[in-house]
């Protein structure tokens, strides 16, 4: 058995107090052990169909060790830990295995350790179990909100990576988008090299599917910009991460929040004048197409309406301006090919810097460790590129012994 590394848990405060007595009220007739040595015996134990239903493994946690001061056994070979309970003179485990979080019943006949399975009485105790837990974690949840408002304002978190799978998104919408290109341009050039001949019928056919793939074309085009923002707004606080500007919880949390704007600058040097130059371009094209989404997608340029005029029919143009809803002028409508030549641009000039090794980490699905931006683990592998594939190797082993629990 190993035991687990100790982590400080923050003091109760006194208001809850009362809390945690009717959470241990809500347990009863399960408790701890009378000795901590009695858990010793739950090496041979059977799971429980009935533990399955228990509520998700930091809640019970939470609730047994931290909250009410169960005991707890650390770590051992794929378990991450076991907690004994004592429900009416017998001795169950709540543990959390690498096949998922139980109750578990002490199996001492050794004519049956070999089937693996519990008793009837098992069962029905681990079913009472249960309830009962299920019943103490709700009693418990304003407990569980402090918990995790002191957990975010330290540097013991990781941060979610999907950089993965969110680039991907851009990748597929932008690949489509050119295939759809290609295929408009060779539909282009057959209608205007056919003769004379079948012009009305053939060409008239062919128009049709050129109109239609150059719709797919704008389609495609305007996801893979809403793609890439998105990935973009993940990202940048990753980079602001690994650049040690972000060391805290709160500050990610309060990053997230915020806007584009404040991200792009948390994760890149604007007084760069290339930067800058890619800041100014892709901020104007977030504009227009999140106006154009926002306005229910009736123009580019927010054309809501059509005036009736001597000029004849004139677009109204719905505005962000607050004080003037409406205009029959706004800014140019953003071209989808130039909008993607231009994330192409940013994207060359993202990974051709200092925060080319960055890309390594951002691809590699492990998650952001704000402790590593405090103490210069991050710093040193930012230094190169094969400095942060070196640590991304390492990390990643170390992440896939922690998923086997092979401790």
């Amino acid at each position: 058995m190993k035991v687990r590394k100790s982590i400080a848990v923050p003091e109760l405060p006194a208001n809850m107090s009362d809390m945690a007595r009717a959470a241990l009220q809500e347990l009863e007739p399960a408790g701890p052990p009378r000795l901590p040595e009695e858990g010793h015996g739950l090496m041979l134990s059977a799971r429980t169909e009935a533990g399955r239903g228990l509520p998700p493994y930091y809640l019970v946690y939470f609730l047994l060790v931290d909250l009410l001061k169960f005991p707890s056994l650390g770590q051992w070979e794929k378990s991450a830990w076991t907690v004994p309970v004592r429900f009416r003179g017998r001795l169950y485990g709540i543990e959390h295995r690498k096949m998922g979080l139980g109750v578990f019943e002490p199996n001492l006949d050794p004519n049956a350790r070999m089937s693996g399975r519990p008793s009837q009485q098992g069962e029905k105790d681990a079913t009472a179990i249960v309830e009962a837990i299920k019943k103490a974690v709700s009693v418990a949840a304003p407990y569980f909100q402090w918990r995790a408002q002191q957990a975010i304002a330290t540097s013991d978190l990781n941060v979610v990576n999907k950089n993965s799978d969110l680039f991907e998104r851009y990748e597929y919408f932008r690949d489509q988008f050119n295939a759809q290109v290609v295929e408009s341009k060779e539909l282009e050039s057959k209608a205007k090299d056919k003769g004379s001949e079948s012009f009305v019928t053939f060409n008239f056919e062919l128009i049709s599917s050129w109109l239609s793939v150059n719709k797919q074309v704008n389609w495609y085009a305007l996801a893979a910009i809403e793609a890439f923002f998105s990935w973009t707004e993940h990202a940048f606080i990753h980079l602001a991460i690994l650049q040690g500007k972000l060391t805290v919880g709160t500050q990610v949390a309060e990053l997230a929040e915020d806007n584009w704007n404040a991200k792009f600058k948390a994760a890149l040097d604007i007084s760069d004048k290339d930067t800058k130059a890619h800041y100014d371009k892709l901020l104007d094209l977030r504009a227009q197409v999140r106006n154009f989404v926002a306005h229910g997608a009736f123009g580019k340029e927010g054309q809501a309406f059509r005036f009736h005029s001597g000029a004849g029919s004139v677009p109204v143009l719905l505005t962000n301006d607050r004080d003037h809803q409406v205009s029959f002028t706004g800014r140019v409508a953003f071209d989808e090919a130039s909008a993607m030549m231009e994330i192409g641009s940013f994207l060359d000039h993202l990974w051709a810097g200092a925060l080319a090794p960055a890309r390594h980490y951002l691809f590699s699905v492990l998650p952001s460790i704000l402790s590593h931006a405090t103490d210069g683990t991050y710093a040193r592998a930012m230094q190169s590129e094969e400095d942060m594939l070196s640590f991304v190797d390492g990390l990643t082993r170390r992440f896939e012994q922690a998923a086997d629990m092979a401790w």
